[in-house]
């Protein structure tokens, strides 16, 4: 009973939060979804993942736990959803990111919060930072079906991610007053993240549910095995495990459909794997929480 209620309430602000966007946009209140996410993904989250970084105090041993875990964890999940995919008959511009992509900011890093404090913060911004390089690397270049790759050096979050790096590396720090206003405008990303999510699941239109759901049940089985195998295989601590597991089993990014749309992928059968995939981890993920705490 007690394990039942510590999973209920780590789970119950995230989906609290993603529930209140939901709601905003089914009463027809308007929500400037192109701002926000500007805002939240060239300021907020940047800003969050630079200061986690820095302040993230985890055994430079650990951290190359950690990172080694989190590239042969990918690197795994990519090999498998790419057979997968060929192997169904699906398209590879459509399916193929969104099976290997999950949602590690929106999702991810509230539940490492909520779960683990700080430092499981610590460890899902790790997590989240090499998932982007390798989302806006490999995985914009499968969905605009080739181009270059290093598109991402534009993108805030990269420099956000190597900068905070960096200073993890050497032990830097900030002047305080600084640190104070990066703080504060990171403190907006994570209930802007959710509020977002609520309000792109109600606004998107699910198509072809059946399929969806077979594929949304076969990537959070696949990316938490896979996830639990390497990490116990290098050998991570339990909450690094934990944390490892539970970003790799976060449902498909609202991010998949933004670059779906964009580059001319099949956008709607995108969008059922996003609201499929969400509404199922309200489920899957407080049982695979309760088996990891």
């Amino acid at each position: 009973m007690n394990l039942a209620l510590t999973v209920l309430e780590i789970v119950a602000p995230v989906f609290l939060l993603a529930g209140v966007g939901f709601a905003w946009v089914r009463l027809g209140v308007e929500y400037r979804m192109q701002f926000v996410t500007q805002l939240a993904m060239t300021l907020a989250v940047p800003c969050l993942v630079f200061t986690a970084l820095m302040k993230t105090e985890i055994d430079p041993a650990a951290l190359t736990r950690l990172s080694a875990a989190t590239l042969a964890a990918y690197a795994a999940i990519t090999a498998v959803m790419a057979a997968l995919v060929r192997l169904a008959g699906l398209q590879v511009r459509t399916y193929l990111a969104p099976l290997i992509f999950g949602n590690t900011g929106n999702l991810g890093l509230p539940l490492a919060l909520f779960a683990f404090g700080q430092t499981g913060l610590g460890y899902a911004v790790v997590v989240f930072a090499i998932m982007a390089v390798w989302s806006f690397t490999f995985g914009l270049w499968v969905v605009a079906g080739g181009g270059s790759p290093f598109k991402i050096l534009r993108e805030p979050l990269v420099g956000a991610t190597l900068l905070g790096g960096l200073f993890l590396w050497q032990g830097w720090q900030t002047p305080v007053f600084l640190t104070n206003a990066l703080d504060l405008v990171g403190q907006m990303a994570i209930p802007l993240m959710l509020i977002t999510l609520g309000v792109a699941v109600a606004r998107l239109s699910p198509r072809g549910v059946g399929r969806a759901a077979a594929l949304s049940a076969v990537k959070v089985v696949v990316c938490a095995a896979v996830g639990w195998g390497v990490g116990r295989w290098i050998g991570l601590d339990d909450t690094a495990l934990a944390v490892l597991t539970l970003q790799l089993a976060t449902p498909v990014a609202v991010t998949s459909y933004l670059l779906a749309e964009k580059y001319g992928a099949d956008a709607q059968a995108v969008a059922g794997l996003v609201v499929v995939s969400t509404l199922m981890a309200v489920g899957a993920l407080p049982v695979l929480l309760a088996l990891l705490l």
